[in-house]
């Protein structure tokens, strides 16, 4: 299997339920640890951070990422960080399904992106699917927030500290609690008051 090939399959929402499949995620997981565990193993500069990032990646960073180690990724793969994005300490990508992030982002402290979820029934649950995460441009996430699989964050919102991210959420609001839901209107230029 190949990583495109993968990435075609992940975005289709189906179980992970072949050999085939879980090996790929075995191999990729394993060359993930081993990135991650360099660029969590001692000090380096944001340069050397970067193009850490971009072979765990598989794709040249923004010269503009700025990312505080520890980072942690399960696949490495399938993550996407537009410009002027700042990730803070201890963040877990669990990106088999996709993460995007747009430009002008800030991830918080401890935030987790969890792209991958299992059934509920019991005889299936080792099975697991995805659905990628988007974020949209300027928003922020709070520490200890977790965005679940399928999740679009709009523009400019906000997300509180130690939210739950199960549902979508629009451009232009913070959105607080477990689950997260929207609790007030951000007023910017572009938006009605």
């Amino acid at each position: 299997m190949t990583l495109e090939e993968f990435k075609s399959f992940a975005k289709t929402g189906k179980p992970f339920n072949t050999e085939e499949i879980h090996q790929f995620m075995n191999k990729m997981g394993g060359e993930a640890r081993k990135i991650t565990f360099r660029l969590n193993s001692a000090y380096h500069t944001p340069e050397e951070i970067r193009d850490i990032l971009s072979e765990l990646f598989g794709k040249t960073v923004p010269a503009t990422l700025r990312v505080f180690p520890p980072f942690y990724s399960d696949f490495g793969k399938n993550i996407e960080v537009g410009e002027d994005v700042f990730i803070n300490a201890c963040c877990h990508f669990q990106d088999h399904g996709g993460v995007r992030i747009g430009d002008g982002c800030q991830i918080g402290h401890n935030v987790v992106f969890a792209t991958l979820n299992h059934f509920l029934e019991p005889k299936k649950r080792k099975m697991t699917y995805s659905a990628p995460i988007v974020l949209g441009k300027n928003v922020w996430v709070g520490s200890n927030a977790t965005i679940l699989q399928g999740v679009t964050i709009g523009d400019n919102a906000v997300i509180g500290a130690g939210a739950v991210v199960t549902s979508d959420i629009p451009a232009d609001t913070v959105a607080v609690g477990v689950p997260a839901k929207a609790i007030r209107h951000i007023y910017t230029p572009a938006s009605p008051h």
